[in-house]
């Protein structure tokens, strides 16, 4: 009998290679994937052929009696789906026990963003006196600038970054590159980072050591400023992504072009920069509308 890691391994592969998914999206199904090989060997359901949709569920009610969030439990059935998917595909069996599995209904959380003020305050406190602060100035123009995720700002390299034209080139979920405007500001804090550099580092964002910064590196830029700023909100590099996104709609960007720059594959998922945006249209209607 085959034992059940040979289809993982044979399945990640076929992320890694066919499908061309990044690092971090392997790492998350072969977690999900080898939990569920964990609950077979204890059940002693081993043979892939004789996964049923009953054996899914008693997977998934384990996974309900250790408290996980809808959100957790919802990316495991979507790795189950994703997998036996691919085994039907292959030919390793022939019914899919997976396709009637039923995702549990998620709240929309609504994302925290800053105010205006508040990231140009929190932009303005890096001192350019130093390289670091000149590159902590560079992180938060372009973190503000383009939306960009963290994984997407520790990824570029020095010729990503066109200050000509003011354009950066990052590659987003799924491997999918985009190209993101540069505004003047971040353009101005990159050309004094970089004028200042004197290294051979490709990267374009790097730690003391001269290595390309990762993104635990940039959250902790990000924490010293937000504590300087005495800001009581939570934020981390994406509070910037959402505060990019809610900026534009409250200044009469339509949802498409914004859908576009943030790289999101669904429009759906832009949606909920709307619900962001009510306040403000709540008050022009009531200064605007006469009975309002």
């Amino acid at each position: 009998m085959v034992p059940f890691s040979y289809y993982i391994e044979k399945f990640l592969n076929y992320l890694n290679i066919e499908k061309n998914y990044s690092q971090y999206t392997g790492i998350n199904y072969e977690i999900d994937l080898k939990e569920f090989e964990t609950f077979l060997n204890r059940a002693g359901q081993i043979d892939i052929k004789e996964i049923d949709y009953f054996v899914l569920r008693k997977f998934l009610a384990t996974l309900s009696e250790k408290n996980l969030n809808k959100r957790s439990i919802s990316r495991k059935i979507s790795t189950l789906k994703s997998f036996f998917k691919f085994m039907i595909k292959e030919g390793e069996i022939k019914n899919n026990p997976a396709v009637s599995l039923i995702y549990p209904r998620l709240e929309k959380n609504l994302p925290n963003f800053l105010t205006e003020s508040e990231v140009l305050n929190i932009i303005s406190l890096p001192k350019p006196e130093s390289l670091l602060a000149l590159r902590d100035k560079a992180i938060l123009e372009v973190l503000y600038s383009t939306g960009a995720r963290v994984s997407e700002l520790v990824s570029l390299k020095i010729n990503d970054v066109d200050l000509i034209s003011g354009i950066a080139k990052v590659m987003g979920k799924g491997r999918k590159e985009r190209l993101l405007p540069l505004g003047e500001p971040a353009i101005l804090a990159l050309k004094k980072y970089l004028d200042t550099r004197n290294d051979k580092c490709q990267s374009l964002f790097i730690n003391k050591q001269n290595k390309g910064l990762t993104d635990r590196g940039v959250r902790v830029i990000i924490e010293k400023y937000i504590k300087q700023a005495a800001i009581s909100l939570k934020v981390s590099p994406h509070t910037f992504r959402h505060s990019f996104a809610t900026h534009l709609l409250n200044r009469g960007a339509d949802l498409r072009s914004v859908q576009e720059l943030l790289g999101h594959s669904s429009i759906s998922t832009t949606q909920v920069y709307t619900h962001l945006t009510i306040d403000g249209l709540k008050k022009v209607y009531a200064k605007a509308h006469p009975r309002a």
